[in-house]
């Protein structure tokens, strides 16, 4: 299992966070992953280009839903009121490139959430409002 290391603490704050099941990443696409390390890797490699900081998780308890990544805002992110992000089914070259487009733009609370994303939304409380930047 490749090990996310938590981040410098002043580099935490001003960039977005991914938190991510270790278990699911990946399932979705299973076999037909044509990445060495598949999705994870994916993942990680986003963290090592210092798109967003990187947690894993063993569970995020959305086991039905499959690939399920949390975007959490930066700092100026919260400042401006954006909250966690939960995606499903979030796998792929095309899926995590454009959730790397999003993170780089700032992410939740900083950046409009594309059209591309908003369909692997999960919507986590009556609270959740897809609207949301």
């Amino acid at each position: 299992m490749l090990d996310a290391p938590p981040p410098a603490p002043a580099r935490a704050a001003s960039r977005p966070g991914l938190t991510a099941c270790s278990l699911c990443a990946g399932e979705t696409l299973g076999a037909d992953d044509p990445l060495d390390g598949g999705q994870l890797a994916r993942l990680v490699a986003l963290r090592d280009r210092g798109t967003a900081d990187l947690t894993l998780s063993e569970c995020l308890d959305e086991c039905e839903r499959g690939d399920v990544v949390v975007a959490r805002p930066s700092r100026a992110g919260r400042r401006a009121a954006g909250r966690p992000v939960w995606f499903e089914r979030l796998a792929g070259d095309e899926r995590t490139d454009e959730l790397a487009r999003w993170l780089e733009r700032g992410g939740p609370g900083c950046a409009p959430m594309p059209e591309a994303l908003a369909g692997h939304r999960i919507a986590r409380s009556t609270q959740d409002d897809p609207t949301d930047v």
